[in-house]
């Protein structure tokens, strides 16, 4: 059976198959630079096999030469680079005392904000942080319904069934996600993009103003209290999501660096060691200079596999969280569970 919140996931409202989401946003970027590297290793082999002799080639030196010069400038211009944006993007933390204090005390004036919420000190944690403010929409939500349960508006019972259900159910699958989740992984972030939040500030607000002439106060305040918890949902995780970028960029300067040394030595091997008798005989009916030759080839692409998957998860993340707040930018944005007619 489908699962019944689906619809409401980040996979499930853009329609994406399971294979393509796992590729751009949750598979490990080591283990998609793996696949890749075994996809350009197999290619080479390939081609090796199908081409002219590899000795010829070898002896003729001038096309093998040629690559493996262009990719060891490669490496050290891209590892260069990668470096210079990495530090770039971390100079950014650094700063005046003035600019300090001056983001300690938004940072404290929001958690005061929450925490008026809550009813209690927030927790530190990123995960446990984004937990209490999905269970204080929850419970915002059930307080909503309790004060409309009783009306006698029947289309603005059943809209507010549907919405506080959606909340609810929504609300209990992040929480439940985030508990295994630490921040510096991609869970947390995860977790905080399955939660549909704009639709759900839109949609408390359309029925509120729908039905506005048949609120009292009661219920116009319980409107008014979901639709503070929601919307302090959205601060939270463009916070965390610029500290997660901050982190990946981390990640991936060190991992370009990891890579970038045993592809650089063999690159630079292969230019100046590599000859028609470096491996003589053959493997598996394949002569052993395609195999030398296409592993050199697939080491000094490793940085760029990394690149790769690392860039297609930050761009995909920035493209789905190009808005902050009530504005939706694509269809896909919107959910069934929660929507009008028209």
């Amino acid at each position: 059976m489908e699962d019944p919140l689906s619809s409401d996931t980040l996979r499930g409202r853009t329609g994406e198959n399971r294979i393509a989401h796992w590729i751009l946003l949750d598979a490990n970027r080591w283990t998609l630079a793996g696949i890749l590297s075994v996809g350009a290793f197999a290619t080479f082999a390939g081609l090796g096999i199908a081409a002219l002799p590899i000795r010829e080639a070898v002896e003729n030196g001038t096309p093998i030469d040629t690559a493996f010069q262009a990719l060891i400038a490669a490496i050290l211009t891209g590892v260069t680079l990668v470096v210079s944006i990495n530090q770039l993007v971390l100079s950014q933390e650094l700063g005046r005392l003035g600019d300090q204090k001056t983001w300690m005390d938004e940072a404290m004036a929001y958690r005061s904000d929450a925490e008026e919420l809550f009813g209690r000190v927030g927790p530190p944690d990123p995960a446990q942080f984004l937990q209490t403010l999905v269970k204080t929409s929850s419970d915002r939500a059930e307080a909503l319904w309790e004060a409309v349960a009783d009306t006698t508006d029947d289309d603005l019972r059943s809209r507010t069934e549907r919405l506080v259900e959606n909340v609810r159910r929504n609300s209990d699958e992040i929480h439940s996600q985030l508990e295994t989740s630490e921040f510096g992984e991609f869970g947390v972030l995860r977790s905080g993009l399955n939660y549909n939040y704009s639709w759900k500030i839109y949609a408390v607000r359309r029925l509120r103003d729908e039905h506005e002439e048949s609120l009292d106060d009661e219920q116009l305040a319980a409107f008014d209290g979901l639709i503070d918890s929601l919307t302090l949902f959205g601060p939270a995780l463009e916070h965390f999501k610029s500290l997660y970028f901050q982190w990946e960029l981390v990640h991936l300067t060190r991992s370009i660096l990891y890579a970038g040394l045993p592809g650089a030595v063999a690159a630079t091997a292969t230019v100046l060691y590599l000859d028609a008798g470096s491996a003589s005989g053959a493997t598996l009916g394949v002569d052993n200079l395609v195999w030398l030759v296409s592993t050199s080839a697939t080491l000094a692409l490793v940085p760029f596999f990394l690149l790769a998957a690392y860039v297609l998860r930050i761009a995909t993340i920035s493209k789905r969280t190009g808005s902050l707040g009530p504005f939706i930018l694509r269809r896909a944005e919107r959910t069934e569970a929660i929507d009008w007619d028209d």
